[in-house]
């Protein structure tokens, strides 16, 4: 008889990956040294030295995705505690990324051997419909106004990953913690 495992939803971009992995690509192109200090909103804009053109950088940005996303690096420590998480807990992830890179992500996915019960791109940060949808009873955030948003409208706990980028304010069922220890520690707990 399986007894049914709780569900995690778990946002993929500075979350599973590096906050900071997308920066020696936008560094190198723009012939800066933006650090993850620097971005103090969720806008890599937020971090130039200069003003950037906006539509200039989101096409850019948008070209080189693939790429980007192919060579990101995972996050200290999230590999390993995914994978102890696997057997447990089903993992579905859930990435405003766009279904135009869903073959990059799942490559990686499975080259870094990275568990997961499901992938969904959805091209917006938007997440509480498909966070809905799935059910999910906790969900994994870099993003500080999807965290807020998840946690109050499906009213569970939200592990917010601690950046430079997400300093606001939060209610009391949204998490903070500086790395996936931290989640691995308050997941086991409550959990």
């Amino acid at each position: 008889m399986s007894t049914l495992k709780h569900r995690f939803g778990i946002d993929i971009d500075g979350t599973v990956t590096c906050p900071g992995t997308l920066l020696p690509h936008i560094n190198k192109q723009y012939n800066i040294n933006m650090k993850l200090a620097d971005v103090t909103e969720y806008d890599f804009l937020s971090g130039f030295p200069h003003p950037v053109n906006r539509d200039e950088f989101q096409a850019w940005f948008k070209e080189n995705e693939p790429f980007m996303y192919e060579v990101s690096e995972l996050a200290e420590n999230a590999l390993q505690i995914l994978q102890q998480w696997q057997p447990k807990y089903e993992l579905y992830y859930i990435s405003a990324r766009g279904t135009n890179v869903f073959d990059v992500t799942q490559n990686w996915f499975n080259q870094f051997e990275v568990p997961y019960d499901h992938i969904e791109l959805i091209g917006s940060h938007n997440k509480i419909a498909i966070a809905k949808k799935h059910q999910v009873e906790a969900f994994f955030e870099d993003k500080h106004d999807n965290a807020v948003e998840i946690a109050e409208e499906l009213n569970i706990p939200v592990i917010l990953f601690n950046t430079p980028y997400n300093q606001q304010a939060v209610p009391t069922n949204v998490i903070r913690v500086n790395n996936w220890v931290e989640a691995n520690h308050w997941i086991s707990k409550n959990f």
